[in-house]
């Protein structure tokens, strides 16, 4: 019998013939820590005797969601994060050195291995093909001391995307689509799977978009076969030599198989208070917006901020409206100085901030006031995400949020675009 992506990956990581269903034990390839989960992490790694770390060199803690630290205790946690680093050897990203999912996939993903991070977004890597997912603190100390864990191999959704997008449609939008189609729960410990011509076309920046929100669906992985488009990534990022082929095979058997036409997709919005609130920005033309955020791991890439800079180049954002910037790790925000995006933005009327996470949990840097509205690229919108739970909060495309904060209100991008 055939395997799925995710049956080949954890079968060689295992050293067994695994099958969804079975319980392995995997050899982890990644193990990752940020400043909200590391911590505890950390201390339950003190708790349980085994305060050591089987390979430094690929344990990395990051500080990227309260950085810089708004709080003294913050800012405590900060320091237990540095002085285990110094004193473990394993490797530290300080204030401003990016978010944690994009240092990943620039500095460390490569196709075929198994990542653990304590953060659900941490599926992001696997638009490389690697099988990467989210662990509660307590399960990454174990991994970082011993270097493997244990592991359900998840059942997988073959989802196939055919044709191209419209102008004014992104990655993103298909994610919302696909979540709406879904539910929140739709996908739950399954393996999203993705392939078809569109996904064939997609730059990578599209592909750790999807990926990044397939958690949002309920599913414990997302992945996507190898290709040239993966070659010439890892290429750029000197990891030339870790590229492999990795495809399912074609006899896979799948739970379910979804379809989707990438030509009848519109710029969606999910509304709050859920991902899966899905609405056509179109339909939501007239909803007030005092804040739109572009960053985070799902949307603060070039190609991203690329899109937001067209949009907004020779125009200003609405006076009731605050647009907020955060490239997601330092290399971004070098070259989008250097592309120009970053002094457009700023003519625009943008605030920038450091590479971060910025106000996406809602620890600092743009938390919202009672009833106030935002569009942000994120991937998530519950009550209280961003720090209020008397606020509202829409998720849409980086086209979305330009155009947004152009018109102070819910606006479809085609309208600008």
């Amino acid at each position: 019998m055939g395997k799925t992506l995710a049956e080949k990956i954890l079968s060689e990581n295992s050293g067994s013939d695994a099958h969804a269903g079975d319980i392995i034990i995997a050899r982890v390839d990644l193990a990752f820590l940020q400043d909200g989960t590391g911590p505890l992490a950390l201390r339950q790694l003190e708790e349980s005797g085994l305060e050591q770390v089987a390979n430094p060199e690929r344990v990395v803690l990051f500080l990227d969601h309260a950085a810089p630290s708004p709080s003294r205790e913050l800012a405590n946690d900060h320091i237990t994060l540095r002085q285990f680093a110094r004193k473990s050897g394993a490797q530290l990203y300080d204030v401003g050195e990016g978010v944690c999912h994009q240092v990943v996939v620039e500095s460390y993903a490569n196709p075929g291995e198994v990542i653990i991070g304590a953060d659900s977004h941490t599926v992001t890597a696997g638009a490389l093909g690697a099988f990467a997912t989210g662990m509660g603190s307590t399960d990454v100390a174990i991994v970082i001391a011993l270097g493997r864990t244990w592991l359900r191999v998840p059942e997988s959704f073959k989802v196939v995307v055919s044709g191209g997008f419209a102008k004014g449609v992104y990655a993103k939008d298909l994610a919302l689509y696909l979540i709406g189609s879904l539910g929140a729960d739709g996908a739950t410990y399954k393996s999203l799977e993705f392939s078809g011509e569109a996904i064939s076309n997609m730059s990578m920046a599209g592909r750790f978009t999807l990926a990044n929100m397939a958690v949002e669906a309920g599913a414990k992985t997302g992945l996507f076969p190898t290709d040239e488009v993966t070659r010439t990534y890892l290429e750029s990022r000197g990891r030339s030599a870790l590229f492999r082929a990795l495809l399912p095979d074609p006899d896979a058997e799948y739970e379910r198989a979804i379809a989707i036409d990438a030509s009848s997709l519109e710029p969606a919005v999910s509304k709050p208070h859920a991902v899966d609130n899905i609405a056509l920005a179109r339909e939501l033309t007239g909803t007030k917006i005092a804040q739109v955020f572009i960053g985070t791991c799902t949307n603060g890439r070039l190609d991203d901020l690329a899109v937001a800079a067209a949009i907004l180049s020779g125009k200003r954002c609405h006076p009731k409206t605050r647009l907020l910037v955060a490239p997601a790790s330092p290399e971004v925000f070098r070259e989008a100085i250097g592309a120009g995006y970053i002094q457009t933005l700023l003519e625009a009327g943008a605030v920038l901030l450091p590479p971060g996470c910025g106000p996406c949990v809602g620890v600092h840097q743009g938390v919202l006031g009672d009833g106030e509205a935002c569009l942000s690229t994120a991937n998530r919108n519950f009550r209280g995400r961003m720090g209020n739970p008397e606020a509202f909060i829409y998720l849409g495309s980086p086209a979305t949020a330009a155009a947004s904060a152009i018109a102070g209100e819910i606006t479809d991008p085609r309208e600008i675009m």
